[in-house]
């Protein structure tokens, strides 16, 4: 699972030109509107960002339901700076790509890129744990919008993620797995957007 953690990192990485990159929160031009046009003075409309609001302290029912929340913030923190990581270097990657001249271009770009990340990343990226591990695929799906499957089929092709599926299969993890952050990934997404803030 380490191992495959770090392709993972390294093959999201290269796919920016292949992904629905995930607007910023922030106000935008066609977020603002007029009220009533009609009316002589209107007023301007601007619709912002969700807020979410979530109380100061956790109650747990028992020290194990501790243990296991200190236990997801140590991971949250730990994997969720790769995963921003990832977002980050799609989109310099996709600006990048689009100046150059061609495709053989492009690829040997790709390739150069991914020399020089396997050999930055790799060693802390295998220091991971496996839960860490799956928690990273997790968080990549949550800042890429895209889960590790999907971005690798587009880079590689569908024979090539089918087979690094199949391994992390073996290895008790998966490459299809998706964020649900309203769902079973909620108490993670809690985290995340604490983390996020700086409030832990």
């Amino acid at each position: 699972m380490i191992k495959i953690a770090s392709i993972f990192f390294l093959f999201c990485s290269l796919n920016a030109h292949r992904l629905h990159l995930r607007e910023a929160n922030e106000i935008h031009p066609e977020s603002v509107h007029l009220g009533n046009p009609e009316m002589q003075d209107p007023m301007p409309i601007i619709i912002l960002p969700e807020v979410f609001v979530y109380p100061t302290t956790i109650r747990f029912k028992n020290d194990k339901e501790q243990m296991e929340y200190d236990k997801l913030v140590r991971d949250v923190k730990r994997t969720l700076p790769y995963a921003k990581l990832v977002y980050n270097t799609l989109i310099e990657t996709y600006e990048y790509i689009e100046t150059l001249p061609n495709d053989k271009a492009k690829e040997a770009h790709l390739k150069r890129m991914e020399k020089e990340l396997f050999k930055q990343y790799k060693p802390e990226l295998k220091k991971l744990t496996l839960t860490q591990g799956k928690l990273l695929l997790k968080l990549i799906d949550r800042e890429c919008n895209q889960s590790s499957f999907k971005l690798v089929n587009a880079f590689l092709g569908p024979l090539r993620a089918r087979f690094w599926n199949v391994f992390a299969t073996m290895l008790g993890a998966s490459m299809k797995t998706s964020y649900d952050p309203i769902g079973k990934d909620a108490m993670t997404e809690h985290v995340v957007r604490l983390v996020e803030r700086g409030k832990i």
